[in-house]
């Protein structure tokens, strides 16, 4: 089953520093029916003004991806990481049994992210980091992995069962996702249309999908995506 989410449908919140979409409940939207798909737990698509940001706040519990899309922002946390994410970085953060952090914008241009939470395998992991800046040429025309379980193809590490993989594809060029049994996935389309198992994502559209066997992405035009596979419980 593919359950399809127009972008106007996402949650937007202006806060005059920050534009954001949010995808699943989240700080002061609350909807009963749109906490979570599978342990896909926050996907929120933010921009953040110059010279602004999140101060220092804590985190505990949650296996974190930032993905960069455009800007530049500084990450600091209490594990003694003082980091610049760029654009095409991968971040993960597993916040575990405690840590704190902040993200700032200190350039002249407002920084465009992803913000992901997946809901941990267990509890009273040990925090830890990793991040990796990726060639964007690497996601060509396929689906190329930027963070999994695993330890595969050189992409970030992640401490529960996860996997995010990216792909732009040309007008009229397809890509193929074979589905492991008991698993979810959701699809954004970052920019552009396409069909998705025969149903039509146009820009910011979302898919939540569970129950298929296989998915064809077909790109009715230049079109950037990003696909996260979790399980289904």
């Amino acid at each position: 089953m593919i359950q399809k989410i127009p972008a106007d449908q996402r949650h937007f919140t202006d806060m005059g520093w920050l534009q954001t979409y949010w995808l699943f409940s989240f700080s002061s939207y609350y909807d009963p029916e749109n906490l979570r798909h599978g342990n896909l737990r926050v996907f929120n698509d933010d921009v953040v003004q110059p010279q602004k940001g999140f101060g220092t706040h804590p985190h505990e519990e949650m296996e974190i991806v930032t993905i960069v899309l455009k800007g530049e922002m500084e990450h600091r946390d209490t594990m003694g990481n003082v980091i610049t994410m760029k654009k095409n970085d991968v971040q993960r953060m597993t916040a575990g049994t405690g840590l704190q952090h902040s993200e700032w914008n200190n350039g002249d241009q407002s920084v465009h992210f992803f913000q992901v939470w997946i809901l941990p395998d267990k509890n009273g992991l040990v925090p830890s980091y990793d991040q990796k800046s990726f060639n964007p040429a690497s996601w060509s025309n396929k689906l190329t992995l930027l963070a999994g379980c695993d330890g595969r193809d050189d992409a970030v590490t992640l401490n529960t069962d996860a996997y995010f993989y990216r792909a732009n594809l040309d007008e009229g060029n397809h890509t193929e996702y074979s589905i492991g049994k008991n698993r979810n996935q959701f699809v954004y389309l970052i920019d552009g249309n396409a069909m998705l198992n025969g149903e039509r994502l146009n820009s910011k559209d979302q898919a939540r999908i569970n129950g298929e066997s296989n998915l064809t992405i077909e790109a009715l035009d230049s079109t950037d995506l990003l696909l996260i596979d979790i399980p289904s419980n």
